[in-house]
């Protein structure tokens, strides 16, 4: 018998219903993918049903009728929306460089708990000198918006001053360095794509 704790567990990757619906695509009976396995088919019913956790060897003996691996049942399932929440409580505050005295910016992932994210949304605070952050580049692009304040947006030694609802895109590929302008504090929301 299972505790608790691993039936919640195991019922996360949705294993029965990966199985139904391998079955289904392939137009079998649950009779007919129990003469495949050898698993009765009411065996075959619990675990589709998510009664019955399958053990590995009956897992792999499915999978292999159906011409896929293991992994199959224990990835993401693909047709589910991929959502984080990330509260503002719960966001770290990072400065751009560890261990700065004064550094030019501090960010907040936006996005942190997503993995193999296709995108990475950054809060960050302009509060500190005004001097250029120093250049980087990186493959893929990048949009700020600026939520308050000014920030100078340098691409590649080209200056443009962003103000309180303005944006930029670019090539993030081209160095680019950002620096507060003038004396108030500044916001903004950094998107990267790599």
């Amino acid at each position: 018998m299972l505790s608790d704790t691993l039936a919640d567990g195991l019922a996360s990757y949705r294993i029965g219903p990966k199985i139904r619906a391998l079955r289904q695509k392939k137009d079998l009976g649950l009779v007919q993918l129990g003469e495949h396995t050898g698993i009765s088919s009411g065996m075959l019913s619990k675990i589709e049903r998510g009664q019955l956790f399958p053990t590995l060897p009956t897992l792999l003996k499915i999978a292999l009728v159906f011409g896929v691996g293991l992994d199959h049942f224990f990835v993401d399932d693909s047709e589910a929306p991929i959502i984080a929440v990330v509260r503002k409580e719960d966001r770290l505050r990072l400065p751009v460089r560890p261990g700065e005295t004064s550094p030019a910016y501090f960010f907040e992932s936006l996005d942190f708990p997503v993995t193999d994210r296709k995108m990475e949304a950054y809060f960050a605070a302009f509060e500190g000198p005004q001097e250029a952050t120093e250049p980087h580049a990186h493959d893929g692009a990048e949009v700020i918006y600026v939520i308050k304040g000014e920030l100078v947006v340098a691409i590649a030694g080209e200056e443009t001053t962003l103000g309180e609802g303005d944006s930029i895109y670019f090539d993030s590929g081209h160095p680019h360095s950002y620096r507060r302008a003038g004396h108030s504090p500044c916001e903004a929301i950094v998107v990267v794509t790599r």
